[in-house]
């Protein structure tokens, strides 16, 4: 068995489209699901890392079973790789030597009924098909003792916070486990995805992590770009970029208005969402939706002139210094040092041992952010400061996001300043011959494409049938690998730390159901 790299597969210049398109082999030329899971192990040894580990039932005209798809990234890049195995069957869990496939077996299984052989803790993820009226019958894991007792939270909360149950297994006011059961608003995602044309999906795509809108639009656009052989102009990338960045902004804003709030600290959580307002409607003024929605569409992206470039470099040298002072406010109070530091610690082994990635992976320590270690566009040209904290703890994701901010605010302003940069020439070149609705997809192909969202890396995965139509459609948002994270983090907690806990990892709920 060699060692999976990408030149296992066809690549593109990174220039024209940053992602890799996979040719599909024919079922028979399929891995064997142990040669797959074999690879894969042989991969993670050599500390690659899972992206996805996902499938697919197998179609008319193919042989019947399952085709299994792993992605794997690497120091050159991304690998995607797949097996044929039949329907019903098992394979030796990878997650018995490698917790952080755990969760992508559990939704595997649900999704396609294969069996991870020794898993150890084998649990429906989103209650797909027949098991959305079996809801109420979870097996939450239970802590025995005289002293022991239960807590429930949810799934119907306060406010406008999405449905989701926690299970705290208490010893007086020390949470023993927390037991996270999400699925609750699972709206078949994937499955309406394919309901449509894709070109004409972007509506729906951009509802899917209602504050991650750029991350998913980014994501679908680029691969329905590579499946059309469609390469966006450099402007357009340049936009794009931009306005993922303006959304890191605001919802890492967004957080810690919370964070301030859930501490009682009323100045700095009333002056962090007043500095989230000024983000969000910079992006209205460039796109016509505070959220990002309408910035990006297949071939195109929303161009920014120079007097409307002007004027969100303004707001942000206006926010900078304001986001400065009140960081210091935050940071420099003992009240909320004493708060933070040391509650919900994740060391770096641990969050290597449980997948953690994106922004509260790099506050305990692991070193992984999509901008620098698989960049394109104007991240290759311009690549972001990696930064990481050292901690793990609440305070860490405190100051992660405060960081996050200064950096990418920094960021843009260096970029929309550069006289050089070409942000005007985004609409797709070739739409007056021939209209998105009307591209053409590669047959029998599939496409990976990755975007480092404000929680970590969105993925979409498309793949294409022999006539060029959408067979099928894979999302992942990061929370789905985060959100065991969130449990580990209480353990041995007081319980009245679960809301600063949860507000600093900041999941969503929606991204886990789909």
């Amino acid at each position: 068995m060699t060692a999976c790299t990408p030149n296992a597969m066809p690549r593109v210049s990174s220039s024209d489209h940053p992602l890799p398109v996979a040719q599909l082999s024919s079922i028979e030329n399929l891995l064997s699901i142990s040669e797959l899971v074999a690879l894969v192990l042989q991969a993670l040894e050599a500390k690659n890392t899972l992206i996805s580990w996902f499938g697919r039932p197998t179609t008319s005209g193919e042989e019947a079973g399952v085709v299994v798809t792993a992605v794997l990234l690497t120091p050159e890049g991304l690998c995607v790789r797949r097996a044929h195995v039949a329907a019903g069957s098992s394979y030796p869990s990878l997650t018995t030597q490698f917790p952080a496939a755990q969760i992508f077996e559990r939704e595997l299984w649900e999704q396609t009924g294969l069996l991870p052989d020794g898993h150890p803790w084998l649990k429906p993820v989103r209650f797909e098909g027949v098991r959305q009226q079996h809801i109420n019958d979870y097996p939450f894991f239970k802590v025995r003792g005289t002293e022991v007792h239960e807590v429930g939270v949810g799934p119907i909360h306060a406010g406008v916070i999405e449905p989701g149950h926690f299970r705290f297994m208490c010893h007086g006011e020390q949470v023993q486990h927390l037991e996270i059961q999400l699925g609750y608003q699972h709206r078949a995602v994937e499955a309406l995805l394919l309901q449509k044309p894709p070109q004409r999906l972007s509506p729906l795509v951009e509802s899917i992590v209602g504050d991650s809108v750029l991350a998913y639009s980014w994501a679908f656009n680029a691969a329905l770009e590579s499946l059309a052989n469609r390469p966006v102009a450099p402007a357009t990338q340049a936009s794009r970029a931009i306005g993922l960045e303006l959304e890191r902004v605001a919802m890492h804003l967004a957080t810690l208005t919370g964070l301030a709030t859930d501490i009682a600290y009323l100045q700095p959580a009333g002056t962090y969402q007043r500095l989230r307002t000024a983000i969000i409607n910079a992006s209205q003024r460039v796109c016509g939706n505070r959220f990002g929605k309408g910035w990006i569409r297949p071939g195109a992206s929303a161009p920014m002139g120079e007097a409307l470039r002007a004027d969100v470099l303004k707001t942000l040298r206006a926010f900078l210094p304001d986001l400065q002072q009140v960081n210091a406010l935050m940071t420099s109070s003992r009240s909320t040092q004493a708060r933070f530091k040391g509650v919900g610690t994740v060391s770096v082994r641990a969050a290597q041992d449980l997948g953690l990635t994106g922004v509260v992976a790099r506050a305990s320590g692991m070193a992984c952010d999509l901008r620098y270690t698989l960049p394109d566009g104007l991240y290759a040209a311009h690549p972001p400061q990696l930064l990481t904290q050292a901690t793990g703890d609440c305070w860490a994701r405190v100051r992660q996001r405060m960081q996050e901010i200064e950096a990418s605010t920094q960021w843009l302003m260096d970029r929309l300043a550069d006289p050089t940069l070409n942000l005007a020439d985004t609409r797709d070149p070739f739409a007056q011959t021939s209209p998105s609705e009307n591209w053409p997809l590669a047959p029998n192909a599939q496409v990976v494409s990755l975007v480092e969202g404000v929680r970590g890396p969105v993925m979409v995965a498309l793949e294409t049938d022999a006539s060029g139509q959408l067979l099928h459609a894979k999302v992942q948002d990061p929370s789905l690998a985060n959100w065991f994270g969130l449990a580990f983090a209480l353990r041995k907690q007081q319980i009245s730390d679960f809301p600063i806990c949860n507000k600093s990892f900041d999941l969503s709920y929606c991204g886990n159901d789909l």
